[in-house]
């Protein structure tokens, strides 16, 4: 059936959907006759602690929400906050005669789908309806044609979100014990931290090595231009036949490959001495070979690949990459945008081939539609690869799009028109050139060159690479044209030194490079893999860059040791394996749980084996997590810097010590959490160590008799007061202790006894005006001020505070009071142009801290982040964020809560007056309603202004 008027006619059809952005954009493709609601994403799930569990479950299944002894059967309930949805979904299924589930064709989708039905019971006719589009035709074909629930699809999701659970709720516990309260262990996020951790620890056991060579210019005697240069640049590549070595050759550790021993390893010596060997060498062209370039256009874009670009082009994390995507699915401009396949309708073939033809003519067309096969293992073909939506393209300036969605939309659509042109053609050139020194030695050099005679694709789109010196496929290098046989001249000869570099750290492109080729995970929960691991502190940024905290090395330690299994890359994927099994019906749910959870079945090994990585990849999780009495929590947060110092991560943060406790040579002191494991050197820890730490006594009050010391505390350094003994600490008659921040120009190891009580004597009476109103001198949040009444003013200084005379300040207050903007602070750095908008991005200091902003965004600084280290990427990145997100939502204050029972009673009388009075009242609401909005709108547009 189509959803025309006429079918209206016959009942009311009620489409359930998602979101309601979704909702909305569906609900205007369809008839009258079509109710669309959202379930606002799943309505029911796991409980998230004992408390929302039904009284009837106690013990273990109370804990985890699974009954592990009765085929894992899962306790879902209906999440408290889609309580009132779940009503609305039932008041509106009461007067439909059809229900259309048409959630996502993913496993997900399928699952919400299937739980929709298990909560709302409906009695009429149920249809499965999907679509892979939000486009007219899409949503009108998804009607006509719609399915059954797929089952398979739900066991599927439901078996991992078992699994995800018993691995959360029996790992995390152990983590709370043994390193620090409120951590959380997953499949994934478990395997993406140990990532993350190794190649750290590869760069702390890094050793840079020096070598050295010669780069020659070298000219052909004629005037060049663009197509044939007159000069060219060349690598020294061996000496009397020996490669010079390069940095391939060298290990991590700064040593020549065995593989590399016949190769030269220059010092600065040798190379400066072989340059001068060869100031009047005569050069010539020994060898010139060329071949032909040919590069094949890149496949659509899948969930991954889109990520790993925009990352690289557009500075977007994976988690805003996915928002923005979410946001153009949603209206109406994409293909869905979580999908394996790079496959590709008839009908987006025919849409991108017609767009080549158009915009860059039929010599970019190739004869035949291109195809591409799929390189991710068990992927979902269901969907497309990410495409623009429709049988026509639209292209960006079509789209009326702006911002990050223009950008992401351009991004696809440049690459879904690209897979469908020909391929870049042209020629690779080598040059070798010799000569021999003065000293008898034969040295070559070598240069390579690249033209491209048709761009092809190229015309279309170019891929970014992930490290920024690598050469894009569309740079060309145009060399000389020269022949075997011809004479150059050396112009110019130099000596360069390089030095071996550690491995880069991972980027959020590259993490997802990494597990995608290691098959762990499925690249729709990649974004938020990456979500977790930052936000609960494993991960932070340095730029672009990915670091490990200190305690998710603590963190990968333990589980490392003692439930290597789990963290296991192989045995990771290898439950990949079996759950994607399990999805196609060639395995069953329950006994896989059981042989995982319980380690039952056969060939499969012990526990023990399961957690050292001995054993069947199923071995069982409970006994691993029942026996803690292996694990020394102290170990596993301890890892030694050298010379007797060891890092150790504490319930509190990270810290270094030296000598044992207690003992008189026994030194502490805490590490900075935002510091990278790999700069904790020795050196730096020893500066750390000499620091001083604790509560410095800087001597006794004169007046009160009370001590008084320096300490350095959460929100920075502060001196105090310790009040005597038995002081009262609470109730009416507690005593609070002087207490005041040190100055910014003042630090611990420099304050004084006299500064302390200058301090602590604040806020200081200046004086009074010719009406008698005191004025005081204070310290406060924002900086020192003036207060008189309830007027405040800033003063410049914080040494204002001892200096400003009763005339000076009286002067302050004798000026209209500043309103508005004040005058801008110059930027603290500039960091170039942003990708998104085009303008210059400039770090300041605002109220609440430093942010970045390209004049139309802010985003504030995160707290791993800082103004002398961040990065123009780093700073994009956070203005893609923060645009993504959207303007932040108002929350309206609620009335404070009376008697419920009254109110209840209350509600039940007047439902009906109510109900007549709404009609007679709606005019005379609107018309105050938009005067009420008008003083809003004022009112924040000043409050905004004054805070600015």
């Amino acid at each position: 059936m189509s959803p025309t008027s006429e079918t209206a006619q016959g009942g009311r059809r009620l489409v359930i959907v998602e979101s309601p952005a979704k909702a909305k954009t569906i609900k205007s493709y369809l008839g009258p006759g079509y109710v669309v609601e959202a379930s606002v994403g799943h309505i029911r799930d796991l409980p998230n602690g004992a408390a929302e569990v039904p009284e009837k479950y106690t013990g273990e299944v109370r804990r985890l929400g699974v009954d592990v002894e009765h085929d894992f059967q899962p306790i879902y309930v209906v999440n408290a906050d889609k309580k009132a949805q779940v009503k609305k979904l039932k008041d509106l299924l009461k007067d439909s005669d059809e229900l259309f589930l048409a959630t996502d064709e993913d496993r997900e989708g399928e699952a919400i789908a299937w739980h929709l039905l298990e909560v709302l019971k409906p009695k009429v006719p149920v249809h499965r309806m999907v679509f892979h589009e939000i486009t007219k035709d899409a949503i009108r074909s998804a009607v006509a044609n719609p399915r059954e629930l797929n089952k398979r699809m739900v066991d599927a999701q439901e078996t991992r979100r078992i699994l995800d659970r018993l691995y959360g709720y029996e790992v995390s516990p152990v983590l709370w014990k043994k390193v620090m309260p409120r951590l959380s262990a997953g499949r994934v996020q478990s395997v993406a931290t140990r990532l993350v951790v190794e190649r750290e620890r590869e760069r702390i056991a890094f050793r840079s090595a020096e070598y050295w060579d010669l780069t020659g210019t070298f000219g052909t005697g004629r005037a060049g231009d663009a197509s044939d240069p007159s000069q060219l640049v060349a690598r020294l590549t061996t000496v009397d036949g020996k490669r010079i070595a390069q940095g391939r050759d060298f290990t991590s550790v700064g040593q020549l490959k065995a593989n590399s021993a016949g190769t030269l390893h220059l010092d600065e010596a040798n190379a400066r001495a072989l340059a001068a060997a060869l100031e009047n060498t005569a050069f010539s062209v020994r060898s010139v070979e060329s071949k032909p370039y040919r590069r094949s256009p890149y496949a659509p874009f899948r969930t991954t690949t889109m990520q790993q670009e925009a990352s690289r082009k557009l500075g977007f994390g994976a988690k805003a990459t996915m928002q923005v995507a979410q946001k153009l699915y949603e209206n109406g401009f994409i293909t869905y945008m979580r999908t394996d396949s790079t496959t590709l309708s008839d009908t987006a073939v025919t849409a991108a081939r017609a767009q080549v033809t158009q915009l860059y003519g039929s010599d970019y067309l190739p004869d035949k539609p291109r195809t591409y096969a799929g390189k991710v293992k068990n992927a979902q073909e269901a969907h497309e690869a990410i495409r623009p939506s429709g049988d026509r393209f639209r292209t960006p300036a079509e789209t009326g799009l702006t911002g990050d969605q223009f950008r992401l939309y351009e991004l696809i659509w440049k690459r879904t028109v690209a897979s469908q042109m020909k391929d870049a053609t042209g020629n690779s050139v080598t040059v070798k050139i010799g000569g021999r020194a003065s000293d008898g030695r034969d040295a070559e050099f070598s240069a390579s060159g690249k033209t491209i005679t048709f761009h092809g694709f190229l015309k279309a789109y170019v891929e970014g690479a992930d490290d920024p010196n690598a050469e894009l496929d569309d740079r060309e290098r145009r060399l000389p044209q020269v022949a075997e046989g011809d004479a150059l001249s050396a112009d110019e000869i130099s000596v360069d030194g390089h030095a071996t570099k550690p491995p880069a750290r991972y980027t959020e492109a590259s993490l997802v490079k990494e597990l995608e080729e290691r098959e762990i995970g499925r690249p729709s929960t990649y974004a938020s893999i990456l979500g977790t691991i930052l936000d609960r502190g494993y991960v932070f940024k340095k730029g672009t860059a990915l670091v490990p905290s200190f305690l998710s090395f603590a963190v990968v330690n333990l589980l490392e040791k003692h439930f290597g299994r789990l963290v296991d890359y192989d045995f990771t994927a290898k439950m990949e394996d079996d759950l994607d099994r399990i999805a196609r019906g060639e395995a069953q749910a329950v006994p896989w749980l059981r042989r995982f959870y319980f380690g039952e079945g056969e060939g499969s090994g012990s526990a023990a084996e399961a957690g050292n990585g001995d054993g069947d990849h199923l071995g069982g999780l409970k006994e691993l997590v029942t026996d803690l009495g292996a694990i020394d929590a102290r170990e596993v947060s301890s890892f030694p810097v050298g010379d007797g110092i060891v890092l150790r991560v504490g319930r509190y943060g990270p810290y270094i010590e030296r000598g044992e406790r207690d003992s008189e040579n026994h030194q502490r002191a805490d590490v900075p959490e935002d510091l990278a494991p790999d700069e904790l050197t020795v050196e730096y820890a020893e500066e750390l160590l000499a620091k001083p730490s604790g509560d410095f006594e800087l001597g006794t009050d004169p007046q009160s008799g009370h001590q008084i010391i320096a300490k350095d505390g959460r929100y920075g350094p502060y001196v105090t007061e310790v009040l005597p003994e038995g002081t009262p600490k609470t109730g009416k008659n507690a005593v609070k202790p002087r207490t005041a921040s040190l100055f910014k120009s003042m630090s611990l190891d420099t304050v004084t006894l006299e500064d302390a009580l200058k301090l602590m004597s604040l806020p200081r009476v200046v004086g009074a005006d010719a009406e008698g109103v005191e004025i005081t001198a204070q310290n406060g949040r924002y900086g020192p001020y003036l207060k008189k009444g309830t007027d405040s003013r800033s003063i410049d200084s914080e040494e204002q505070l001892f200096t400003i005379t009763l005339e000076e300040a009286l002067e302050i207050y004798s000026k209209p009071k500043q309103r508005g903007r004040a005058a801008a602070k110059p930027p603290l750095k500039e960091l170039g142009e942003d990708p998104v908008s085009g303008k210059p991005v400039v770090v300041k200091d605002g109220r609440f801290g430093a942010y970045v902003t390209d004049g139309e965004t802010n985003a504030t600084l995160r707290a791993a982040d800082s103004v002398e280290e961040i990065t123009p990427e780093r700073g994009y990145e956070l203005l893609a964020e923060k645009r993504a997100k959207g303007p932040a939502k108002k929350t309206a204050k609620k009335a404070p809560a009376k008697k419920a029972t009254a109110k209840k009673t209350a509600a039940k009388k007047t439902t009906a007056k109510k109900t007549a009075a709404k009609k007679t009242t709606a005019t005379a609401k609107k018309t105050a309603a938009k005067k009420t909005t008008a003083k809003k709108t004022a009112a924040s547009a000043k409050s905004a202004a004054s805070e600015s």
